[in-house]
């Protein structure tokens, strides 16, 4: 289960992997919390649409049901409004009934009513900031966070559905400086301009620490078609596609994440403790739990017979609420 914000972030975020394990044979959802009603139009050739000027919401819809039939997977939308992304100085204050401002609780338990349905093994999603500061990411960590620790206990909204605890979680690491500044040398070491200097000049937060890097290079191309049915959020000839598919797969040809929390021992192929960026690292996200009759015993297992083997968990630096 991978969950994200808005439609557009399952496919800038993880999608090769995904692309990857459905064509493995394993079942993936995505689960989008909003419907992206407040984004903006980033492609300028669509900047004047009438069309999507006049209803925007279904837009989005439409597009995110491109991706996902290019990516294979599975998807259902949680039903929250999008914040939107609030900008100046001060900052204006969020619209009512958006999903930043819902409670906690309500946000959460609509969660957990997935995960008892669909029954993952294994979760992605953002960090404690967000991946970005953006109000909704935030609130997506904190809600895919509070659903994992509540989808287990077999107190925590009883009416929901039979208790299933997700035995590992991952936030998204891809974009990090060092994949950035591999694209920017590589870029001029073909004597072409690179758009990245700015942003690496600009650059003002720690890469997270990889646990794990799932090799994917080979989905890249329906990754980037994924997000190109992302038309509204993406401008064709924009940064994301500078750097050639050949390119990419040669120098950093995975999808890479940093473990949050994990039931089972997170270990490299060579049963080692990941030592990333650069050290050996986790190159699974189902490394660990065994057979599928194995992870389901564990993941039905009452509380109490279930330890925590890895916690990666950190408190946000982001002031909340927003």
């Amino acid at each position: 289960m991978c969950v994200h914000a808005h439609p557009d972030d399952e496919s800038s975020k993880g999608a090769a992997m995904m692309a990857k394990y459905v064509a493995e044979g394993h079942e993936v959802l995505v689960v989008s919390c909003t419907g992206g009603e407040r984004g903006d139009v980033l492609n300028p050739r669509l900047a004047n649409d009438p069309h999507i000027a006049r209803d925007l919401a279904q837009v989005r819809r439409d597009e995110m049901a491109e991706a996902q039939r290019i990516l294979g997977v599975d998807h259902t939308w949680l039903g929250f409004v999008d914040s939107g992304l609030p900008e100046g100085d001060p900052l204006p204050a969020l619209p009512e009934g958006c999903f930043a401002l819902e409670p906690l609780s309500v946000t959460t338990e609509a969660l957990v009513r997935e995960i008892r349905r669909q029954r993952p093994h294994v979760i992605t999603t953002y960090d404690e900031n967000g991946g970005y500061p953006h109000p909704d990411h935030i609130m997506c960590h904190r809600v895919t966070m509070a659903a994992v620790e509540a989808a287990g206990d077999p107190d925590a909204f009883p009416h929901a559905g039979a208790p299933w605890q997700p035995l590992k979680v991952y936030y998204n690491a891809t974009f990090s400086k060092a994949r950035i500044a591999a694209f920017h040398e590589a870029l001029l070491a073909l004597g072409e301009e690179s758009p990245y200097e700015e942003w690496l000049e600009r650059w003002d937060r720690m890469d997270r620490p990889v646990t794990t890097r799932v090799e994917c290079g080979a989905y890249f191309e329906q990754r980037d078609q994924a997000l190109l049915a992302h038309a509204t959020q993406v401008d064709p000839d924009g940064a994301w596609f500078k750097v050639s598919r050949e390119t990419q797969q040669r120098i950093w040809p995975t999808d890479d994440f940093e473990c949050a929390l994990s039931y089972v021992p997170v270990t490299t192929p060579d049963g080692r403790t990941p030592d990333g960026p650069l050290g050996p690292v986790e190159t699974d996200l189902f490394a660990g739990l065994g057979l599928v009759a194995e992870a389901d015993a564990l993941a039905t297992a009452e509380p109490g017979q279930r330890t925590i083997a890895w916690d990666g968990r950190k408190e946000s630096t982001v002031p909340w609420p927003w």
